[in-house]
């Protein structure tokens, strides 16, 4: 629907309410009014003499509507320019020529809409409605005008009420009027007796979204592009703009952005103390934005990618693609209704066609049933005249032979169209019977694909969880090995250590134990030499005695060695003894530095013969 059909919609309200006696014609004067207004809402140069000029022929009379529209659209129309003027202001212009006619509610109903409300429910209607005139808005476009209003009250839509006033029959036959439907607003039903600031808000939202061509508006944090500091804005976006004020009222504009193929949009982690941000790149600048929350963010985000895609498609408005599209949905349903009815016919005519062929077939059996009273009657009438009818007879019944025979022709030809009737009606009663089948078959695939993807949802985020789950466990069990390993290292080093201890150990006790055999060796031989040295010192000890000791006078020998029993030896030490005391002492030490881990009685014995040595060598030793 293009700017123009949308400007004729509100120019055939105004030109119908200046039509005061309902004959299809206004005054010249009223459409001089009507044009000046025109040409100052839109922006354009006002030619008065123009209307003049093109009624020239008919100056006493009243122009009809035919005669209205070639003046508008050569003088008015073909010099509209998109974006110099305010569609709001065109429709206010005719909403108020039209309103003082036709807009009447009663005064003592409380559910009355304000007149800014009925305004919009008016622009609603004039966008929604169907490009006939006169104008009217089909059910199916109320009902979904009726849940976009419910919806932004947050209420269920009241839809038995709604196909109450659906089941009138003025609605039911020529579609909702806008007189009709404001007064079916005006009852409240429809509403559920709502609050009239929450109505009026929900009616305002609807219309910007609907009319005003709104795909979303709303508070949000922008980065400043010189500043770089943060400032919330009210943002509203449309299909080619994305523009943004400092509050709510949109009373002062802060700077738009034009939206085109090149836009793009991008979510951005938090940081600089925002979250939920993301930005919006054009080819000139990229602008951050920051929502209160990610469900917004994600909103926000749609709405621009739609806003983008319509721009791209190269499409000005949301809402008039979706009223083509729903209007083609409408088509087909109407083509789907139309084909079934048709069929239904079809198969209606075949019924009748069948029950007439079955009437015939019986016209035909009772036919030949009175063919057969009759032959019987001409058999009884044979039979009682003479011979003299025989022959008239017999030609009588070739005939009536016949005209069975061909009777019978006719019915057997009868029976087959009847057969290939009946084989027609079961193969049309099987065609019915296999689509109602796969209609149900598509319905459950339907359903159980539905089912399956559910289930499927439901068994994929179970696998993540327990993927996560073997993971942590997984890496548990990985520390716990490297921890495990890296015990069994310093436990086998620690096993080599004591073993190599244990083994120097083995090493020291085996040369201890050499070291004290060669000692035993030593103290064994030292013993022996001993003994040999003490028999020697005795052997010397008597010999010096005797030569050393001088006899006297008068004195007798001594006999054998009685008068030697308390001899002693000098105090003198014998060089050879000495020597060998000598070459033993590093012995003795080195015996000292092992013995320490050998026991307590060789130890004991070695002293008892180191003191006897030094006796030996001091000459203390008692000779027996």
């Amino acid at each position: 629907m293009d700017l123009r059909s949308e400007l004729l919609k509100s120019i055939w309200y105004g030109f119908t309410a200046l039509d005061l006696e309902k004959s299809g014609k206004v005054s010249k004067s009223q459409l001089k009014v009507l044009s000046h207004n025109l040409c100052t809402v839109l922006s354009i140069p006002h030619d008065p003499v123009a209307l003049e000029e093109h009624f020239r022929d008919d100056d006493d009379g009243p122009v009809s509507s035919q005669g209205y529209m070639p003046y508008l659209n050569k003088y008015i129309l073909d010099k509209v320019e998109e974006g110099c003027f305010v569609k709001e202001q065109v429709d206010e212009l005719c909403w108020t020529l039209t309103a003082k006619k036709n807009y009447k509610p009663a005064k003592d109903n409380k559910n009355v809409l304000p007149g800014k409300d009925a305004f919009h429910l008016w622009s609603l209607f004039n966008f929604l409605s169907e490009d006939k005139y006169p104008l009217v808005m089909v059910p199916d476009e109320v009902e979904y005008l009726l849940k976009k209003i419910c919806m932004a009250m947050s209420v269920e839509l009241n839809c038995v009420e709604l196909e109450d006033f659906i089941s009138q029959d003025a609605v039911r036959q020529n579609g909702f009027t806008v007189w009709s439907f404001l007064e079916m607003m005006n009852t409240g039903k429809i509403t559920r007796g709502m609050g009239q600031e929450i109505t009026s808000m929900a009616i305002e939202e609807v219309y910007r979204e609907i009319v005003a061509d709104v795909l979303k508006e709303g508070y949000l944090w922008k980065k400043s592009q010189l500043r770089r500091n943060w400032k919330e804005r009210w943002f509203t976006l449309r299909p080619i703009t994305l523009d943004y004020y400092t509050s709510e009222d949109r009373k002062e504009r802060q700077g738009s952005i034009a939206l085109d193929g090149n836009c793009c949009v991008e979510v951005l982690p938090d940081r600089d103390g925002k979250r939920c941000m993301f930005c919006l790149k054009t080819l000139s600048k990229t602008y951050e934005m920051s929502a209160s929350d990610t469900k917004q963010r994600q909103e926000w985000t749609a709405a621009i990618q739609t806003a983008i895609r319509l721009h791209t498609e190269g499409k000005t408005s949301l809402h008039k693609d979706l009223k083509l599209k729903r209007r083609e949905q409408r088509e087909q349903r109407e083509k789907r209704r139309l084909a079934k009815e048709e069929e239904q016919q079809r198969f209606q005519a075949l019924q009748e066609e069948k029950e007439r062929k079955l009437a015939e077939l019986e016209l035909l059996k009772e036919a030949q049933r009175q063919a057969q009273v009759l032959l019987e009657q001409d058999e009884m009438r044979r039979r009682q005249h003479h011979e003299e009818m025989q022959q008239a007879l017999e030609v009588q019944l070739r005939e009536a032979k016949e005209s069975r025979a061909t009777m019978q022709a006719e019915m057997v030809l009868k029976e087959e169209e009847a057969e290939r009737q009946r084989k027609r009606i079961k193969e049309l009663e099987e065609m019915q019977t296999s689509l109602e089948e796969a209609l149900q078959q598509e319905i459950k695939a339907r359903q159980d694909e539905e089912v399956f993807r559910y289930a499927q949802t439901g068994l994929l985020s179970e696998e993540e969880d327990k993927m996560k789950a073997l993971m942590a466990l997984q890496e548990e069990q990985e520390e716990y090995i490297l921890k495990t390993q890296r015990e069994k290292q310093e436990l086998r080093q620690e096993m080599e250590n004591k073993s190599r201890a244990l083994e120097e150990a083995q090493r020291q006790l085996e040369e201890v134990r050499a070291n004290r055999y060669r000692v035993d060796q030593d103290v064994v031989a030292a013993q022996r030499k001993l003994r040999q040295a003490s028999t020697n010192v005795k052997h010397w000890n008597v010999q010096m005695n005797r030569l050393m000791r001088p006899i006297g006078p008068g004195e007798k020998r001594p006999s054998g060695g009685g008068s030697f029993s308390s001899f002693q030896i000098p105090s003198q030490r014998d060089p050879g003894l000495r020597l060998r005391q000598r070459s033993e002492e590093p012995d003795e030490e080195s015996k000292e530095n092992v013995d320490n881990s050998s026991s307590a009685g060789s130890g004991c014995e070695g002293e008892r013969v180191e003191r006897r040595l030094s006796q030996a060598s001091n000459g203390d030793m008692d000779i027996p």
